[in-house]
């Protein structure tokens, strides 16, 4: 069935507050990832996000998304790699550091070079080591999209998830 045109509502007779987009986004359950670069200079950048997705299997694309105004952003535009750390239940507080402004972000963090040189944490749920491929200005945001050089998987551990503004580590079964 086909609705008429005219009868498909607008944004303008459907008005909402970017806080109620928020609130209803963040009714979708995501993994956690951090991902990590090393850019140019051979400086570490890395951050938490949950705006990963796959994109096709063949060629081997994911893609994942970064605030415009973000203080990583030219650290990430100037990488030749990246790595997408899918997160472990156990690497809340990894998350949680990865998340905060100001700090040596990779201070005491478990890491080692994975095989394209960018930043891998020991433990995660899954790594996608990937080239850039391509980038997107979308809104506020930058969308880069990445062919998958290498992965990795750990078989039977559970992920960390994030919903509704909080993070879960006990999945029912």
């Amino acid at each position: 069935m086909t609705l008429p045109t005219d009868s498909v509502p607008t944004t303008e007779t459907l008005p909402f507050t970017s806080d109620e987009l928020r609130a209803a986004l963040g009714q979708f359950a995501t993994g956690v990832t951090i991902v990590t670069a090393c850019d140019a200079q051979g400086r570490l950048v890395g951050l938490t996000a949950n705006s990963f997705n796959s994109v096709s299997l063949a060629p081997p694309l994911v893609l994942w998304s970064l605030a415009r105004q973000s203080s990583s952003m030219a650290g990430f535009l100037n990488a030749r790699h990246y790595a997408i750390n899918v997160l472990a239940a156990d690497q809340r507080p990894l998350a949680e550091r990865f998340a905060r402004r100001g700090i040596d972000r990779f201070e005491g963090a478990p890491w080692r070079p994975g095989l394209t040189g960018a930043p891998v944490i020991d433990g995660a749920v899954a790594v996608f080591e990937c080239s850039h491929r391509s980038q997107y200005d979308e809104g506020d945001h930058v969308i880069f999209v990445g062919q998958v050089a290498h992965c990795r998987r750990r078989v039977g551990a559970t992920p960390l998830v994030f919903h509704g503004g909080r993070f879960f580590t006990d999945l029912p079964i």
